[in-house]
């Protein structure tokens, strides 16, 4: 079975769908409201754990209402949180997500996960180091991101680096990560461009291999040589809310199959999980994943 670690945050979603997103100072009526599990090292160790890894999740939650809840539901997908630390004097991170007309815009409240330490990080260092990959993404302290991707390369574990919300890192950073996974806009962020220049020419620049996401386009990914494209799969889309971290977690359980079947099959876990409704609520199980895939062979 492979074994994912992930490092990174927890937070109830708090979901509103509206017929559209309403203008600054403009109050408008919803259709529903709903409370969902979310967070970007939350979503991403569901997606893994759904589809067949062993996983444990390395977080922070608040002794609070969402926290029970958030904890009870990734115990009962099998995540293991032994490293997720409760805190008494914070509360639980959140997000709150309007969905209008296929897209969705988050404003998100760290809380609790902006007292992921360092510390939690070495503590977990077994796991780590028995790990296939590490998933880390930056909804957490940007030191404990540090000290994953420094404990992963000491280890020789390769690290995922998933820079949401993106920022600009220093090179020596970057070329410790096996495989950054950026859109557009991060890639460009976080190699400090202006947003002018082509990504495919980004990508070759990049201090370390990338794999960018690129919406219902499909993926752009370059290991050595110029970068490659995996085409995208037509679906019905719903929900785009979490499709990113199901690509991450499909890529981390799908590497040892080698970066092009990896992505491939990321690019297939994501496109099923925008089907329907939630970030945790749209992933797809191993056996529906490859369904699709045979489906997809097929025609």
């Amino acid at each position: 079975m492979t074994r994912i670690v992930v490092v990174g945050s927890i937070n109830m979603d708090l979901v509103t769908l509206a017929p559209r997103f309403p203008a600054a100072g403009e109050t408008l009526l919803g259709e529903r409201f709903l409370t969902v599990p979310g967070g970007k090292g939350a979503n991403q160790a569901v997606a893994a754990a759904r589809l067949g890894a062993e996983v444990m999740l390395v977080g922070a939650l608040g002794r609070d209402a969402f926290g029970e809840q958030l904890a009870r539901g990734l115990s009962d997908e099998g995540v293991d949180t032994t490293h997720v630390a409760l805190l008494d004097d914070v509360g639980s991170g959140t997000a709150s997500i309007t969905v209008a007309e296929g897209d969705n815009q988050i404003v998100v409240v760290p809380a609790a996960n902006a007292h992921v330490t360092p510390a939690q990080v070495e503590a977990a260092r077994a796991h780590i180091e028995r790990a296939d990959a590490v998933l880390v993404q930056m909804e957490i302290p940007l030191e404990t991101v540090e000290a994953t991707v420094r404990l992963g390369r000491s280890l020789d574990v390769p690290v995922i680096l998933n820079p949401a919300p993106a920022q600009p890192l220093p090179t020596e950073w970057l070329a410790r990560v096996r495989y950054l996974t950026p859109n557009q806009h991060e890639l460009a962020t976080v190699l400090g461009d202006e947003g002018r220049t082509d990504f495919r020419e980004l990508i070759r620049r990049a201090p370390c291999p990338v794999v960018l996401t690129r919406g219902g386009e499909g993926a752009w990914y370059r290991e050595q040589g110029e970068p490659r494209h995996q085409a995208g799969f037509a679906v019905d889309v719903v929900d785009t809310t979490g499709a990113g971290d199901t690509f991450n977690g499909a890529l981390a359980v799908f590497l040892r199959e080698g970066l092009e079947t990896a992505v491939r099959k990321a690019c297939a876990a994501a496109a099923l999980s925008v089907t329907r409704l939630g970030a945790q609520g749209g992933m797809p199980r191993r056996v529906e994943l490859d369904a699709f895939l045979a489906g997809q062979a097929s025609t």
